[in-house]
């Protein structure tokens, strides 16, 4: 079984937001496999089902960024998952608009809900997609760029992104290691 978390913010007026990238991932994931968010335990709602032969939780914490790791810990603990069956999806202000990069583990760079995730998790030891959302503009506050929509001169790239990242997670479903999946896909971007 695999978990897999979109990081985000509930509510309405987050939705498209660059700090979302994580939610319209899994959104993303979800219409590709004809599935809906309709279970929901532990501040999370989520989707459960097989992708091909791998039973899949496709998951987004509804704590707020900031406590993610609120909802992800009891998920795992509950499907009793390991961390190697766990792949967060994210947004990263270290990369540029449109490029993704996967990781296996590494600090929080500042994100406050990838500090949640470690901190509840006990371990930076965890598989990572991140998604670039580039840096604020001069004079932009950071809170400000990451609860902005995205620009329409980025729609395309981030829509690019957002497809080589769910490209990325059904790789890694299919059966491929991560580390497979990282040197397919970190190539790729």
């Amino acid at each position: 079984m695999k978990i897999i978390v979109g990081l985000g913010n509930p509510g309405a007026k987050y939705t498209a937001t660059k700090h979302n990238i994580g939610f319209i991932t899994m959104d993303e994931m979800a219409f590709q496999h004809k599935l809906q968010f309709n279970k929901s335990k532990f501040d999370a709602v989520y989707a459960e089902a097989f992708i091909g032969t791998e039973k899949v939780l496709l998951v987004k914490p509804q704590t707020f960024m900031n406590d993610s790791g609120q909802a992800v810990r009891p998920l795992m603990d509950y499907y009793d998952l390991g961390i190697e069956d766990l792949v967060v999806v994210y947004d990263d202000l270290d990369l540029p608009v449109g490029k993704i990069r996967l990781r296996q583990k590494g600090s929080a760079g500042g994100h406050n809900g990838i500090k949640s995730l470690i901190q509840h998790l006990g371990t930076s030891d965890f598989n990572r997609i991140r998604i670039g959302i580039d840096r604020p503009f001069p004079g932009q506050t950071v809170i400000n760029h990451v609860l902005g929509a995205f620009p329409k001169e980025h729609h395309e790239d981030i829509l690019f992104a957002v497809k080589d990242a769910a490209e990325a997670l059904n790789y890694w479903i299919e059966g491929h290691t991560f580390l497979e999946t990282m040197n397919q896909f970190n190539r790729k971007s």
